[in-house]
């Protein structure tokens, strides 16, 4: 009997390794060109604008625009900014939102991995 439960408790720990994981999330893909990446994102995301004319700081307090695509493109990422917590907790890709306004989309509204994406 002790042998049939050991075996039961091996089997339920195995099903839950099993599981799928953030891991799991495919990457992002570059186009024909490498100019922009496709991402998988959360449709009706907002884009975030930058601060002052500097266009690799994004602005965390002004939303410029949405992205209701999915998939959408991204021309690249940048580590080391405001936080938005996540697998990147720093991370944001800049895009331009559906309204044609240039900006920053926070890591947390994309679930395709973004580690391929290249550096701004």
């Amino acid at each position: 009997m002790g042998a049939v439960l050991a075996s039961v408790g091996l089997c339920v720990g195995i099903g839950s390794v099993a599981a799928p994981s953030a891991h799991a999330a495919t990457n992002c893909a570059p186009d024909s060109d490498g100019i922009r990446w496709y991402c998988n994102n959360v449709s009706g995301a907002p884009v975030y604008g930058t601060i002052g004319n500097n266009h690799l700081y994004p602005d965390p307090s002004r939303v410029v625009g949405y992205m209701y695509s999915n998939p959408s493109w991204f021309y690249c990422k940048l580590d080391g900014q405001a936080w938005v917590g996540g697998p990147h907790p720093t991370r944001w890709l800049m895009t331009v939102a559906d309204n044609g306004q240039l900006g920053f989309m926070k890591d947390t509204a994309i679930s395709s991995e973004t580690n391929p994406v290249r550096n701004c």
